[in-house]
């Protein structure tokens, strides 16, 4: 089964093509206008074994906010497209991730009810041209069009850089676990037979 998608996005502030591979490498073209966001795709991506390819043009003259919340969206709806009807998939998925003095937790269900619990505190505002308060509005973004539930939590941290980039990359590794197949699950994962 070829688990990929692609989802095109248009509107008055943004222009967005983004496609995903669940089961590809790690190979990543990431170009959205922010230098920092870029980046923090990029590590999802190769940390989830994800091949991403993410193009962005947006109003980046108000400010980075539709930019980084449409592409939460967008590749939200590329995850969930990509995994069809679910079946075979272990659906949950876990990492705790360090970087530094930062200890990150994240943990996924892809359940198909969308939910975001979100504990992380930034000392800074700024982290190049993104908004710390972002890291919440784009995870939001991803949770609720890909139809996941997700639990971020910053265990232990003090610098911004290492907390976000540490959390994106635990969400690159507990979604790839989530994505990942077991041969022992006949359809979905689920009681109910449906996710």
């Amino acid at each position: 089964m070829n688990r990929t998608a692609t989802v095109k996005r248009k509107t008055k502030e943004t222009d967005i093509e983004v496609t995903i591979d669940l089961d590809g490498t790690g190979q990543y073209f990431v170009d959205t206008g922010i230098g920092f966001f870029d980046h923090m795709l990029s590590g999802f991506a190769r940390h989830g074994f994800f091949d991403l390819t993410l193009k962005c043009t947006g109003d980046l003259y108000v400010d980075c906010h539709h930019t980084i919340e449409d592409c939460g969206i967008a590749l939200g709806e590329a995850i969930k497209q990509a995994l069809g009807d679910k079946a075979g998939i272990v659906r949950f998925g876990s990492s705790l991730l360090p970087m530094d003095e930062t200890l990150i937790r994240c943990v996924i269900d892809l359940s198909g009810r969308p939910y975001l619990v979100f504990n992380e505190e930034f000392k800074n505002d700024m982290v190049g041209d993104f908004d710390t308060e972002m890291v919440k509005e784009f995870f939001y973004a991803v949770s609720y069009s890909s139809m996941m539930t997700l639990h971020i939590d910053e265990l232990h941290g003090e610098n911004s850089h290492h907390i976000i980039e540490a959390t994106f990359k635990a969400f690159g590794r507990a979604l790839k676990e989530a994505v990942s197949r077991d041969e022992k699950i006949k359809g979905v994962l689920s009681t109910k037979g449906s996710l």
